[in-house]
């Protein structure tokens, strides 16, 4: 008869850079259940809707989260302006396009050194965060902060992009883009990452939408769930295709995720390319919103849910955010089943768990 007992992951461990617990039951060295625990972090950012009125809630909401900070704040505005049934300027759209796609390039690069990290693979660690750096400093550099931006506001955005800004843009994702060539072939090619990646953590299509899994978990899943196809911000504008694998393993999404930093790079560029030359940044917003509605956007993670209800009153009534790691968390626990004990830290990283997103 083989002994089950249960191992304790976390909160604190090597490869979770923010606390979550997983109780493991296990029979020797193969998983049979995982169940989560979450909590470590609340905030309570939800509440302040009763400190804080509609325009002040723009910054509490984009502090959800510092890596996917641009686009909590731009779903906040684009909720609040529905509400308002109000049109931002095209600028406004394709400045909010080429931003949530740099944050979309830095996250991802973070989650790949991250993922060497974890396999022990320092040197990768450290040219994904060299390359990172790049992308931090376009960010910087247009909006001022190099990870929370606070540009957004409702109504459309604070900051513009003038011709040099554009430029550098382009100059350097063009170095961005030589760089990835290179460690691209690591992570694809390398025999050391294959062996820990390839065949691990299965999730099928069905397990997939079953489980409501999101963003790049979904897609190395064959699921082609991409929110950017609804044509939020400049997205109607912009011509892609989600990046999809059906190998349905660790491998697959390490394989989504790279090859969408390139896609963003693409994205960046049509943005560019397209960008309307007038002054308009914004529109004004009068009054204060009454109403509800509701809004789905493409993180870097996948997707996220945003939902403002207002009746009039600066304060608004009801702010939800549902993030892509909340929705991923079940997924999670169903890849862990029948697997080793020596592959979990690999399986938790490949979720890109965000811990803050997901407590709020």
């Amino acid at each position: 008869m083989v002994k089950r007992s249960v191992i304790p992951f976390g909160p604190q461990h090597p490869v979770l850079p923010e606390p979550i617990h997983l109780d493991l039951v296990v029979e020797d060295e193969r998983i049979v259940e995982a169940i989560p625990s979450i909590g470590f972090v609340h905030r309570g950012l939800e509440s302040l809707i009763e400190k804080r009125d509609f325009n002040q809630m723009t910054y509490v909401v984009e502090r959800t989260c510092g890596i996917c900070s641009f686009q909590h704040g731009m779903g906040y505005c684009e909720t609040v302006e529905k509400i308002f049934d109000v049109e931002i300027p095209r600028r406004a759209k394709f400045l909010r396009t080429i931003w949530a796609e740099m944050s979309r390039m830095h996250s991802h690069l973070l989650w790949a050194g991250l993922l060497a990290d974890a396999f022990g693979y320092e040197n990768l660690f450290y040219q994904c965060w060299r390359i990172r750096e790049k992308v931090l400093d376009l960010q910087e550099m247009t909006s001022g902060g190099r990870v929370i931006f606070s540009v957004n506001k409702v109504g459309g955005v604070i900051k513009d992009m003038d011709a040099d800004m554009l430029k550098a843009i382009l100059e350097t994702i063009k170095d961005v883009e030589k760089e990835l060539k290179v460690i691209k072939k690591t992570f694809f090619d390398d025999y050391s990452v294959k062996s820990r990646l390839k065949g691990v953590g299965i999730l099928t299509p069905e397990q997939i939408n079953a489980l409501g899994a999101v963003g790049p978990m979904a897609r190395a899943s064959g699921v082609e769930n991409d929110m950017r196809r609804l044509g939020y911000a400049a997205y109607s504008e912009i011509d892609f295709e989600p990046v999809v694998s059906n190998d349905c393993d660790c491998y697959a999404r390490c394989y989504v995720r790279i090859m969408e930093i390139f896609q963003s790079i693409d994205i960046i560029r049509q943005a560019i390319a397209k960008i309307p030359d007038e002054s308009d940044l914004s529109v004004p917003i009068k009054g204060n919103p009454n109403g509800e509605a509701f809004v789905r956007l493409e993180q870097p993670r996948g997707e996220a849910f945003y939902y403002v209800k207002a009746n009039g009153k600066p304060n608004l009534q009801r702010m939800r955010v549902r993030t892509p790691t909340f929705a991923n968390v079940l997924a999670l626990c169903e890849m862990l089943k029948n697997t080793e004990v020596a592959d979990v830290g690999l399986l938790v990283v490949t979720i890109d768990p965000c811990i803050s997103c997901t407590e709020r």
